[in-house]
């Protein structure tokens, strides 16, 4: 029985969190990381740290630091265990709105190129294997803005006689708004994922992610929300809030909760599967609610700079609708909200974070 998952982007967040959730279930893992954050965000965004950790903690981890736009560094990863291989959680990206604008090549062949070298390294030599593709809700563009949102004290909230006061569903348009490059070079790998699982029959899933949080985040200022306030929360360092008057919400979900629900996926999966996944109507925040949360675990005053121009791409209120994974896969549910995720992101890097 097939007993190995490939993990891209394996030093990162969700990347780290598959492979110690997989490992612990008796699988090999197969790491691959080239700490390409690091020249994305400079040396504060390196994952060195966490691919360190994973080597030193996991018996069954094995890394590989390649480029995933390679092919054949790839294809020879996978052929040296294509008959073990189980599922394929393809993490890595280049995640910045701001970043893809800078250097709009490296963006779309990192998201998209990259993509397709997994997939069809998937479909060559283990094409039964599930393939999971961690996706963001930045594919529907600046659609979501449309909505009818009322302005709050703290935050911005949809209308409630709204049919997506529950969250916004994955029926959403994608066509005919403002994605950003970013945005842009993750809807076609998300499209590339849908379409390999219905012309070719694969098992995949594209899990189109709100803010995607956790301890193991090594977060920076242009990716990594709730992580890099924390940051400024605990070091000092201002916070610089971009438009919507700090009022922007947003849901996030925990990286353990997302593992457990690509495990769901990976016990039952189906082929050609969209999924809206984040923290919902449990677990949302807006900017300013986290500052307050921030201050209170911290117990020390956060410095934030405010400037109007907010970056192009952006949410104004973004909660995912989680409905329909909820029903194909009713044992998962959130076990974080936005509260405890902070206060484990301090505990977790008391001794990384300092001032």
């Amino acid at each position: 029985m097939a007993s190995t998952v490939i993990i891209t982007g394996s030093a990162g967040l969700i990347g780290s969190e598959a492979a110690r959730y997989f490992h612990d279930q008796g699988m090999d893992v197969i790491g691959i990381d080239n700490d390409m954050r690091q020249e994305f965000f400079g040396a504060e965004a390196s994952t060195d740290w966490n691919r360190q950790r994973l080597e030193s903690d996991l018996k069954n981890y094995t890394h590989h630091s390649i480029d995933i736009r390679n092919q054949e560094a790839v294809y020879d990863v996978f052929n040296s265990r294509a008959a073990d291989i189980a599922m394929i959680i393809h993490t890595a990206a280049q995640p910045s709105h701001d970043w893809a604008a800078r250097d709009p090549f490296t963006d779309f062949t990192v998201n998209a190129n990259g993509t397709l070298t997994m997939l069809q390294a998937t479909r060559e030599f283990c094409p039964d294997a599930v393939f999971i593709f961690t996706s963001t809700n930045k594919v529907y563009g600046d659609r979501p803005n449309e909505l009818p949102l009322i302005e709050q004290e703290k935050r911005w909230e949809i209308d409630a006689s709204h049919a997506y006061t529950v969250g916004i569903p994955e029926t959403m348009s994608i066509d005919e708004c403002k994605h950003s490059l970013f945005g842009a070079s993750k809807v076609a790998a998300d499209v590339l994922v849908q379409e390999y699982g219905r012309y070719f029959d694969m098992k995949t899933a594209c899990f189109r992610g709100g803010c995607l949080t956790g301890p193991s985040h090594s977060g920076t200022e242009l990716h990594g929300f709730l992580s890099y306030l924390m940051k400024c929360g605990m070091t000092g360092k201002e916070y610089s809030i971009f438009g919507y008057k700090g009022k922007q919400v947003r849901d996030n979900i925990h990286s353990a909760d997302l593992i457990r629900a690509f495990d769901a996926f990976f016990k039952a999966p189906r082929s050609a599967q969209v999924y809206n996944i984040g923290g919902g109507r449990h677990s949302n925040c807006s900017i300013l609610e986290a500052i307050d949360l921030t201050q209170e675990i911290t117990g020390r005053e956060f410095q934030y700079s405010y400037k109007d121009d907010n970056r192009i791409g952006d949410h104004i209120w973004y909660v995912s609708d989680l409905s329909r994974f909820q029903e194909q896969y009713p044992e998962w549910k959130l076990e974080y909200n936005v509260e405890g995720i902070l206060r484990e992101i301090y505990e977790a890097n008391r001794d990384r974070f300092t001032a």
